[in-house]
């Protein structure tokens, strides 16, 4: 599942940023829209990050290194940008699990129901965990970062980000446990 965060994929993008930015938004638009929505827990405001993820990207886009892979550079902007705008909101709205959002993948309504339920069900007690366990778990499960890449986008050591995760999970284990869900 986790990939290594080894050489940087920069060079299957153009080297002209408003090329590379279109590239970019169609392969992890979705992506970072889930990202801003997961940490948000409200859509306008996702699109707004996503946006500015976007926005930043371009502007950026030739002095990006590649020391990373693209889709962990531009999870990173978006975990910064949604901690920055985290400063300044006062509430939040019901998490929802992000794949639900309008513009997921169609898929069959048994399918779709049965994971609605699982997903939702193990979501909000995700979230009810401290912030640095949840988001070690939804870049780990959701965006099938690596603990390297998950390193590289929050800006946590590696072996901070493993005993975060395995934390995470016994955490989440004995919540579900307790509610008769594990």
């Amino acid at each position: 599942m986790a990939r290594p965060a080894g050489p940087t994929d920069k060079t299957r993008f153009p080297a002209e940023p408003s090329l590379a930015l279109e590239r970019m938004m169609n392969e992890y638009g979705s992506s970072v829209l889930r990202t801003a929505y997961f940490y948000l827990g409200d859509r306008h405001l996702a699109e707004d990050i996503s946006q500015e993820v976007f926005l930043r990207a371009y502007r950026n886009w030739t002095s990006f290194r590649g020391d990373s892979s693209v889709k962990t550079w531009l999870t990173a902007i978006a975990i910064n940008a949604c901690r920055d705008k985290l400063g300044l909101k006062m509430t939040r709205e019901q998490p929802t699990d992000p794949v639900l959002m309008p513009g997921a993948a169609l898929r069959s309504v048994e399918e779709e129901a049965l994971e609605r339920l699982d997903q939702t069900t193990i979501l909000k007690y995700i979230v009810k965990l401290p912030a640095h366990y949840h988001e070690v778990i939804y870049l780990y499960y959701y965006l099938d970062l690596g603990t390297r890449e998950i390193a590289e986008a929050t800006g946590a050591p590696e072996g901070t980000v493993r005993g975060r995760l395995h934390r995470a999970r016994e955490l989440l284990s004995e919540c579900l446990a307790k509610e008769g869900l594990a």
